[in-house]
């Protein structure tokens, strides 16, 4: 099934169950759903190249769930983000949070 979610952290977390993520997701949020599934490489493939804000700070995120903390610092940069601390999950959620509301 290929729902696209309504703006709610639970209706995008209810479309995890799916082969591909929805239709209608930028690559940002496309990226996060990767993440969510713990496909780090399909993640960083749809934000590698996005130049707008929102890829940057995913592509941030990406970076320091890999550990590379000075290319996540660079990214963070770009989206005009303090660069992420604590929890991996908890910014993540904030990042969707964010975007769903966009």
């Amino acid at each position: 099934m290929n729902r696209t979610p309504t703006g709610s952290l639970e209706n995008f977390r209810a479309t995890l169950g799916d082969a591909e993520p929805p239709a209608g997701f930028s690559a940002p949020l496309a990226a996060l759903w990767h993440l969510e599934k713990g496909e780090w490489d399909a993640a960083h493939a749809l934000v590698q190249d996005d130049e707008g804000r929102a890829g940057a700070w995913v592509h941030a995120h990406v970076h320091r769930i890999e550990g590379d903390l000075w290319n996540a610092r660079y990214w963070y940069g770009r989206a005009g983000r303090a660069p992420g601390e604590g929890d991996l999950a908890v910014e993540r959620a904030a990042i969707l949070s964010a975007l769903l509301r966009d």
